[in-house]
């Protein structure tokens, strides 16, 4: 895995604050030749190092941790990843092989848990852990690299991480294209999108700034946290009396180690999916800090390869 240096760490931070950012803008704030902040950007995003994609939200969400028949662990994340409604796939260590979140409908559910999960190749058995609340997800993660001033000058209302599951609404057929087109790339020019669609720039502009307001489509800059130098991450399964859960999650998720946490339904009440340098700091993170106090046990899954994040096929090892 390649690092970011200095000036790739600051454009793609600035891409998580604003997955639009424009390269103009962005130069100002960081300080930096317009020129220059675009041709590196650019290049990051053609090569695949960080992508700026959109996920349609559902409002039911369930983690999947899947074991498998010796030899199939590969194959069963492949065909998860291959799912539309998958956001993130990871093969892991523990007592399951893989994990993956799949974003549904209610009624969908019986459905994908009973019928269509079951059948995927070389799973042996599964368990099922519907989330309850978010704390935080991928699109909120944001690792210290810039000044709080210049973070707050790239922030943008529109990708804020709500962590609400919510009904979505019934879109027509422009907007929903603009939804698909939004999804395989969240940087498309307003004047591509309305070509792609058949209305001007303006409407263009207009509807997907309606759509991301509106939680719609959520917008994220994905990339492999190994290239900020955070070369280990570990999946953390919690269990917490009911009267702590709110706290535990509030406190994980304002801690920049901390991808993604939610509250689940079943034998664990909180997952959060932790990145950091190496097994020292896992070890002093699970061991030393404040979050600590609310939990009275964790499980740790280590992950091994992303076949999937943020709902972007990624590269495994």
């Amino acid at each position: 895995m390649v690092l970011f240096d200095h000036l790739e760490r600051q454009i793609v931070a600035a891409l998580q604050l604003d997955p639009r950012c424009p390269w103009r803008k962005m130069a100002a704030v960081l300080g930096e030749a317009e020129r220059t902040v675009a041709r590196r950007g650019s290049q990051l995003l053609e090569s695949g190092a960080v992508a700026v994609v959109g996920v349609r939200p559902r409002p039911a969400a369930v983690l999947v941790e899947m074991r498998c028949t010796p030899g199939t662990v590969r194959a069963a994340a492949s065909a998860l990843a291959r799912r539309g409604d998958t956001t993130f796939v990871y093969t892991t260590t523990g007592t399951g092989d893989c994990v993956a979140e799949i974003l549904t409908e209610p009624e969908r559910m019986g459905d994908v848990l009973s019928d269509e999960l079951p059948s995927t190749i070389g799973l042996r058995d599964s368990t099922s852990y519907p989330v309850l609340r978010y704390f935080r997800t991928i699109r909120g993660w944001r690792p210290e690299v810039l000044s709080a001033e210049r973070a707050e000058a790239l922030r943008s209302n529109l990708t804020a991480d709500s962590g609400i599951l919510e009904a979505r609404k019934e879109l027509n057929r422009q907007d929903t294209e603009l939804v698909e087109a939004l999804c395989a790339d969240g940087r498309m020019s307003f004047e591509a999108l309305g070509r792609r669609i058949g209305v001007s720039e303006a409407t263009a502009r207009r509807r997907s700034e309606w759509l991301l307001a509106n939680n719609q489509v959520q917008l994220r800059a994905v990339i492999e946290p190994a290239a900020f130098g955070l070369a280990v991450e570990a999946l953390l399964w919690i269990r917490a009396s009911p009267q702590h859960v709110e706290q535990l999650g509030k406190s994980l998720a304002e801690l920049t180690m901390v991808r993604y946490a939610a509250a689940i339904a079943g034998d664990y009440q909180v997952v959060a999916d932790v990145t950091v340098g190496d097994m020292s700091a896992l070890y002093r993170f699970i061991t030393a800090s404040d979050w600590a106090q609310y939990a009275s046990g964790v499980d740790v899954s280590i992950l091994l390869d992303a076949h999937k994040r943020g709902g972007r096929f990624m590269r495994t090892r």
